[in-house]
């Protein structure tokens, strides 16, 4: 598994204790330290990975809410896929643009982070740049929790005092719209396969 946005790691030591054999790309030097550390696998820098520098072929690569921040998703992708396995997953968490949370708060919705989001997807347009890269959306599931944290952050954005309170309600209204359709999901991890 090669883990793209490792942080300090807990996703792919908590894989690794799984039997996984794990690898992480990550930006900051300090968290890739303390992962590798704390979980002894090897970390490398996006250079590295964009380089080559990451040996072998993976049967899964993850992104969890990584590719919103690359400046270049297309270039990521493309080196993602010299080192998936032919039948090998891609996953990717998203947040949706089109969820009820983004709707409601507009520009104070806490998914459009910018500057730190560069991109903002849609279950349609993650699914074009998927077929772009010739990868099929297997499967999507929501991320439950997600809108709540979303709502309750917003709400902190828009100066609300009561911003956990009112952020579960506006939670709550975003989770249930996401039980009837999936596409409205708050956040939405798609799994890719060619």
């Amino acid at each position: 598994l090669l883990d793209i946005g490792t942080g300090t790691g807990y996703f792919p030591g908590y894989m690794k204790k799984k039997g996984f054999n794990v690898f992480g790309v990550e930006i900051d030097p300090k968290a890739s330290e303390a992962a590798s550390n704390k979980f002894g696998f090897n970390v490398y820098s996006p250079a590295e990975f964009l380089a080559g520098g990451v040996p072998g072929k993976f049967d899964i690569i993850t992104l969890w809410h990584v590719l919103e921040h690359l400046d270049d998703f297309d270039l990521y992708l493309k080196k993602m896929l010299e080192q998936l396995e032919k039948d090998g997953t891609l996953v990717i968490a998203l947040p949706n643009c089109s969820a009820f949370d983004a709707r409601f708060y507009k520009e104070f919705w806490a998914g459009y982070d910018v500057p730190r989001h560069l991109w903002h997807f849609t279950p349609s347009t993650l699914k074009l740049v998927a077929e772009k890269h010739g990868l099929t959306v297997k499967k999507m599931k929501r991320l439950p929790l997600d809108p709540f944290y979303n709502a309750m952050l917003s709400e902190k954005y828009r100066g609300n005092k009561l911003y956990m309170f009112a952020g579960l309600i506006i939670g709550k209204l975003a989770y249930l719209e996401s039980l009837l359709s999936l596409k409205k999901s708050s956040s939405v991890v798609y799994f890719l396969q060619r």
